[in-house]
């Protein structure tokens, strides 16, 4: 029998193939992935899912409750969507009970859109009705912060909150249509959006003064 001819009409061409056994010997390689120890900022990606699905029509990969680390970074959902396991250039859509664990601080949202640059998760953006954030402050008490969009940068350690934009500290609030939040700092920079005419607005609660003890 003759051999087949992989580029004649009608047959998925070499290179189609190529790509798709690619990625199904990544997917067949996750448990391997997932093993492997995080050793610090600069470590590995760690990959781990219950499950992991190849669309073909989208050459996708598609995971199901997964948890990606790297170092302190770590982002947790139900669902997951990418192209392929190459994190030098690659964006993730991740959806359903997001956790993104950042340094210092924690954000959940809906969905989050997070870009790896250079095997570097490098920014993520969270969105939700509303996405909040979290951190414990140096002072003891928690900076809580909600807005429409959340964008995290990695390498000015920022968390800018836009649409509604509301941060507390539990004593002192904030509001305003954007805020950048410095978590390492746990310094707050209030501003208006170009062409905004919206006003920030501060909202200070006095401390409650201790009663005097009476002596009988």
């Amino acid at each position: 029998m003759a051999a087949s001819n992989p580029d004649t009409p009608g047959r998925e061409p070499r290179p189609t193939r190529i790509a798709f056994a690619a990625i199904l010997a990544l997917v067949l390689a996750m448990p391997a992935i997932a093993a492997q120890p995080t050793k610090g900022r600069n470590a590995e990606i760690v990959v781990d899912a219950a499950s992991s699905d190849v669309d073909y029509r989208s050459n996708t990969l598609l995971f199901r409750d997964v948890v990606i680390t790297q170092g302190p970074l770590r982002v947790q959902a139900e669902r997951a969507r990418a192209t392929g396991l190459d994190f030098k250039d690659a964006t993730w859509t991740f959806s359903g009970k997001v956790k993104m664990d950042v340094e210092g601080g924690t954000m959940r949202a809906e969905e989050a859109v997070v870009n790896f640059v250079a095997d570097q998760l490098a920014r993520a953006t969270v969105r939700g009705k509303p996405a909040e954030f979290e951190q414990q402050m140096k002072t003891g008490g928690k900076a809580r912060g909600r807005a429409g969009s959340l964008v995290y940068e990695t390498r000015g350690g920022t968390v800018t909150l836009k649409e509604n934009a509301w941060l507390s500290d539990g004593r002192s609030e904030i509001r305003g249509q954007q805020l950048v939040y410095e978590i390492a700092a746990q310094r707050v920079q209030a501003g208006k959006t170009t062409g905004s005419d919206e006003r920030v607005r501060i909202v200070i609660r006095p401390q409650t003064a201790p009663e005097p003890k009476v002596t009988p």
